[in-house]
C-alpha cells in the first residue's frame, strides 16, 4: 500500500471508531508512539512495539465513559509522512465531558505505520 492508501484507510477506520482494528491492520510490529513532552511519562506515554501501542489504547479506553463524537480530517500526505487532525468529544470517567483536539503525524515504511506522534495542549 502507498502512504496515501495507508493514510486513507486509517482515516476511514478512525472515523468509525475502529482504532484497535486499524492498529492491527496498519501498524508495524515495532512501531513507536510518541506523546507531547508534557505527557511522555504519563499513563499514555511514549511506547514502542505494537503490543505496547495496543495496551496504551486499552488504557485510554478504560478511562472513557462515552464517546459522543469523532471528527477526523482528510490526510495531508508528503512522501512517507502524513498528518491528520482529530477531535474527540468524550466523557472521561475521572474528568467529565471534554473535547480533545490533536494533530497526529505518521510515518509509513514497508506499507505499515512505523511511527505515530501526537501534538496537543494539556490545557
Amino acid at each position: 500500500m502507498s502512504t496515501e492508501a495507508v493514510a486513507k484507510r486509517l482515516v476511514a477506520m478512525c472515523r468509525h471508531g475502529q482504532f484497535e482494528e486499524a492498529q492491527h491492520e496498519l501498524y508495524a510490529k515495532d512501531a513507536v508512539s510518541i506523546e507531547p513532552e508534557s505527557a511522555a511519562n504519563g499513563p499514555l506515554g511514549n511506547v514502542k512495539g505494537l503490543d505496547a501501542i495496543l495496551e496504551k489504547g486499552k488504557r485510554f479506553q478504560a478511562g472513557v465513559q462515552q464517546i459522543h463524537g469523532i471528527e477526523v480530517s482528510d490526510p495531508l500526505v508528503a512522501g512517507n509522512w502524513f498528518s491528520i487532525s482529530m477531535t474527540l468529544d468524550v466523557t472521561m470517567k475521572e474528568y467529565g465531558r471534554n473535547t480533545m483536539t490533536e494533530i497526529c503525524v505518521y510515518h509509513v515504511k514497508d506499507d505499515k505505520i512505523d511511527s505515530e506522534q501526537f501534538f496537543y495542549d494539556m490545557g
